[in-house]
């Protein structure tokens, strides 16, 4: 693996820590995220990050595997340009079920 692919898993790594800190002051469930708007821009803008830096990691390395990472892409796309498409049972999804998938493969991918 080269030093740019390497970074951008960093990156992913740091965005979905960042997510999950979130929750250390806030009550972690759908309510409290679906009534905060700057909490949801915040988790917006973690998987904006990640959805790209899968996109550079996939220009850099057209054969590297990562389980979703075209989904990913494509979620950082709808976010960016049909923001309007999203709905917040949507993301809440995908902060609890994938995430902690995502997590777990970019941690053995940096070890």
């Amino acid at each position: 693996m080269n030093e740019r692919v390497l970074k951008c898993l960093y990156d992913v790594k740091i965005a979905v820590e960042e997510i999950d800190s979130f929750f250390n002051t806030e009550s972690r469930n759908f309510e409290n995220y679906k009534g905060n708007p700057l909490l949801k821009r915040a988790i917006e803008r973690n998987l904006e990050i990640i959805g790209e830096a899968m996109n550079r990691i996939l220009k850099e390395d057209p054969d590297f595997h990562l389980e979703n990472a075209k989904r990913i892409i494509g979620l950082r796309n709808q976010i960016i340009h049909g923001y309007d498409t999203i709905s917040d049972e949507s993301i809440w999804g995908i902060i609890t079920n994938h995430l902690p998938r995502l997590k777990t493969e970019v941690d053995s991918l940096i070890k």
